[in-house]
């Protein structure tokens, strides 16, 4: 049930990110348009293509991981078995990714709220409301991450559970 939980949000985020990414090329192909074709600045469109970006960025974090391709420095994985590599990836999960991702959501929690408190918006005069929208994506993110941190566990868990009963 968890890992199917995991899977359906994988799903829908990496959904959410293929919309923002067509919103910001649009949005982008507008604003130069716009700007160098027929003189007009339109700064709501500028900050609707910053907001696509920013929970772009922080919402393809964990599809990146979800489909493990994510970043590795890790120089000896080559030359490591598979059973190897799912217990430095558990390891990873434990010590890093868990301890890490908790602390920015603590962190970050209080500046959230207050976004919204304020409903904050543009810091452009004139702007597009709603940037506390944008800034929720971090807490998301970090919920998102661990989530997918949890299901690596069972899953590479379950691959380890069966490598030593046969």
């Amino acid at each position: 049930m968890l890992l199917s939980f995991g899977l359906t949000l994988h799903r829908l985020t990496g959904a959410l990110c293929i919309f923002l990414l067509t919103g910001l090329a649009f949005t982008e192909v507008a604003v130069v348009l716009l700007r160098y074709i027929y003189g007009i600045g339109f700064l709501q469109l500028q900050d609707f293509a910053a907001y696509c970006f920013a929970a772009l960025v922080v919402l393809g974090i964990p599809y990146a991981l979800g489909r493990d391709a994510h970043v590795r420095v890790d120089v000896l994985r080559e030359s490591q078995s598979p059973a190897a590599r799912r217990r430095v990836d558990m390891a990873g999960v434990l010590l890093f990714l868990i301890p890490v991702f908790s602390l920015t959501l603590y962190h970050v929690w209080p500046d959230i709220q207050y976004a919204w408190q304020i409903q904050e918006g543009s810091k452009e005069t004139g702007g597009l409301p709603g940037l506390f929208l944008v800034k929720t994506c971090l807490p998301v993110s970090c919920v998102l991450m661990l989530i997918q941190g949890v299901t690596i566990l069972a899953r590479k868990g379950e691959f380890l559970t069966t490598e030593t009963a046969q």
